[in-house]
């Protein structure tokens, strides 16, 4: 670990934090999409009835629900690797990985017209953004 009060234990404590904060809400979210597929699906379906996606709610699903697990379980880990061994590596693919999941949740509320939703993702993605970049730093 290396002293806080510097630039690379400022750095440190960033990667530490950016990566577990993703990796909270990744896992919770994509947990919470495995635990109640059911009625994450019925939302979805009816969210999507009068797009052009209406017809793939089900493998859209399952796509964005992989997405998320992976994300979240690689920030994690990598949150881990980034305290015990200083080494941010799978914790910037987490990263990369939740700027996916990101872009196709946007893609998803944009389609639906859900402008609102759409929008309230732009923070979690720009906080990703800065996450890649942090995270690239060695």
């Amino acid at each position: 670990m290396p002293q806080l009060h510097s630039p690379a234990g400022a750095l440190w404590v960033l990667q530490a934090l950016v990566s577990a904060f993703l990796a909270i809400l990744f896992l919770q979210s994509g947990i919470d999409k495995v635990v109640d597929r059911k009625g994450n699906l019925a939302w979805l379906t009816g969210h999507f009835a009068k797009s052009p996606l209406a017809s793939s709610v089900a493998p859209m699903l399952t796509v964005i629900t992989i997405l998320e697990v992976a994300a979240g379980i690689l920030s994690g880990v990598g949150s881990a690797l980034v305290v015990l061994t200083n080494n941010s590596t799978v914790a910037f693919y987490g990263a990369l990985l939740a700027g996916v999941a990101l872009t196709a949740l946007f893609f998803g509320q944009r389609i639906a017209k859900d402008y609102p939703g759409a929008a309230a993702l732009v923070p979690y993605f720009l906080l990703v953004l800065a996450g890649i970049h942090i995270l690239s730093r060695a």
